[in-house]
């Protein structure tokens, strides 16, 4: 007796909208963070919104963009303040 296989039908991610690039882009830029994470970030929200169209995405998006622009916030700096290094040799250790 055969047995038939059945064939699961897998769902594949759909390419992004370029406009929802684009705006994923400004917030990274201005985060200071990666492209992946900015969408990261968009998609984790637009999720606890319950949020599934594309154009709704793109406005959450702009919106955290606008929300990280008005907060003052200089992430480029901070994380230049955190990089670099110390200036004296007082938190290494030289011997044993």
């Amino acid at each position: 007796m055969m047995r038939k296989s059945s064939v699961a039908a897998v769902a594949m991610a759909g390419i992004p909208d370029r406009a929802f690039n684009a705006a994923c882009g400004k917030l990274a830029s201005q985060l200071g963070i990666s492209l992946a994470s900015a969408r990261r970030k968009v998609e984790v929200k637009a999720a606890q919104q319950g949020l599934r169209e594309s154009a709704a995405k793109q406005q959450l998006a702009d919106q955290l963009l606008a929300e990280a622009i008005s907060s003052g916030d200089n992430n480029h700096e901070l994380l230049t303040s955190l990089l670099e290094a110390v200036g004296n040799a007082d938190n290494f250790m030289v011997e044993d």
